[in-house]
């Protein structure tokens, strides 16, 4: 049995056959876009492309529409983004024509989902790059007897969890649910199945793709494997992704929760924690965070107003031996403790990320290590009695299978470091984004010593980060000038 949530409207069904025209040129090959613009300036080129997009009905947005503001904001209110344009494409069909009519014109093409991970395009000139926005490819196909779900572009992961729940089966999500499956997966994704099951990417089986010619491709470990593993955490400019292929896990439900105390328990708490993971099985995926939440009316009592020390995640174990693992946490005392077994539904409302789109700013180290003196500094900065503008700073624990890499992975199929380091403020104003900047750096810089060197693409909100090796930075380049010679995508991260 096969069950449909509602897709895009008019989307090839012959994709669910696995075509061989599929990695030819297949529906899209006939579009026929031959007539390459005269247009010589910007303005030029730009209206050109939105008279060619108009042409093949497909929604776009221009500056001084009267949709295009809300159409260029993502869901990070505190990046401005000003583009040449913002198109919305409801099937593959659309998105070839877009992509072929921008190669035609000289205009680049940027993907955008939720627009959770735009810290990297600021100050990036975007004049000549039109966004693509997939709000309109939308929904989840299950396949139970394979454990599949096929996911379409713009899909958040609450929808993917909910499908997938309905047959009793977990996805590999992030910690809220209002995120774009895809944009998380070709970011790696680190997930709170994690430490057990590794980068979400590995679980990716196919992705299908309009490339810079302007070709519906089907891409797997057979069909293009070089394109399959560079795009498996290597990022989303090296096409527009259409869907993806997602190998489920056999989870019905999870033992899930969080732990909470006091700040000013910090000490204690934070020093236990780091001694914790050190033994910790790899069935739990645990964070430790440092929160700070304004007096809110809307806020349940024990939050409003108050600073906190929690530590959140799963167990993937049953209920007696799941309890055994978090004994040592809980002879803690804490003030709350939600730990127990729970729909896999709700594993979204544990992390308490913010329920809808707020200005923030954010820093990201991947650690090491996270021992005794490691977490001295850590509690030297946001501890009992300082004073910060930082909402949340989270140590997560990685390690595990996060660590190991998988023969058929892709280019980041492994984390370097067993600690991911994260920081959070909200930034109403451009007077908090730099004091909260300043502060989440100041606290990459007090533990640098355990710093990697390496980051985790899904956490970094700045351009020209080190995620790859050397060896595989330069191979994912190639890749990109075979598939993007004239560098028509723009990712929000540099290859």
């Amino acid at each position: 049995m096969i069950m449909f949530l509602p897709v895009a409207e008019g989307y090839p069904r012959y994709l669910e056959d696995r075509h061989p025209r599929f990695t030819g040129r297949g529906l899209c090959g006939r579009l026929g876009w031959s007539r390459r613009t005269a247009a010589s300036t910007l303005g030029g080129m730009i209206t050109s492309l939105h008279t060619e997009l108009r042409l093949a009905d497909v929604e776009t947005h221009l500056p001084g529409d009267d949709g295009y503001d809300d159409a260029r904001t993502p869901w990070n209110r505190a990046v401005e983004l000003r583009p040449a344009g913002v198109a919305f494409p409801r099937d593959a069909e659309e998105v070839c024509a877009l992509v072929r009519a921008a190669a035609e014109t000289g205009l680049r093409l940027a993907a955008m989902r939720t627009g959770h991970g735009v810290g990297p395009f600021v100050g990036v000139d975007l004049s000549d790059v039109f966004i693509v926005k997939t709000d309109h490819l939308t929904g989840v196909t299950i396949d139970p007897d394979r454990r599949i779900a096929r996911i379409m572009s713009g899909t958040l992961w609450r929808d993917v969890v909910v499908a997938a729940a309905g047959f009793g089966l977990a996805v590999p999500h992030g910690s809220a649910g209002d995120v774009s499956a895809v944009g998380f997966l070709l970011g790696g994704g680190l997930s709170f199945y994690g430490r057990r099951h590794g980068v979400s990417a590995n679980l990716v089986r196919s992705i299908e793709i309009v490339t810079a010619d302007g070709e519906l491709r089907h891409v797997d470990g057979v069909h293009a494997p070089e394109l399959f593993w560079a795009l498996r955490g290597g990022g989303s400019g090296l096409g527009i992704v259409v869907a993806v292929e997602l190998e489920l896990l056999p989870y019905a439900d999870v033992y899930a929760g969080m732990l909470l105390w006091d700040r000013e328990r910090a000490p204690e708490v934070v020093t236990a924690w780091a001694r914790w993971t050190r033994d910790a099985p790899e069935s739990a995926t645990t964070s430790l965070r440092i929160m700070s939440f304004p007096p809110l009316p809307e806020l349940p009592p024990f939050l409003s107003g108050r600073d906190l020390v929690v530590i959140d995640g799963v167990v993937l174990e049953e209920d007696e031996r799941a309890d055994e693992v978090l004994a040592e946490l809980r002879r803690l005392s804490p003030e709350v403790d939600t730990f127990g077994r729970i729909p896999l539904a709700a594993l979204l409302e544990v992390h308490m990320d913010p329920p809808q789109p707020t200005p923030a700013v954010t820093t990201h180290s991947m650690l090491a290590e996270f021992d005794e003196e490691a977490a001295a500094g850590f509690l030297e900065l946001v501890g009992p009695g300082t004073r910060t503008p930082l909402m949340v700073a989270e140590v997560r624990h990685l390690g595990g299978a996060f660590a190991r890499s998988t023969d058929d992975g892709g280019i980041l199929s492994r984390v370097e470091g067993d600690y991911a380091l994260h920081t959070v403020a909200v930034a109403p104003t451009p007077e908090a984004a730099e004091a909260g900047l300043a502060a989440g750096e100041a606290l990459d810089a007090r533990l640098a010593s355990w710093a990697t060197g390496r980051y985790a693409p899904t956490f970094t909100e700045r351009r020209g980060r080190t995620f790859f090796s050397a060896e595989d930075s330069d191979e994912l380049a190639r890749i990109r000038a075979a598939i993007d010679p004239a560098g028509l995508f723009v990712g929000n991260h540099t290859v």
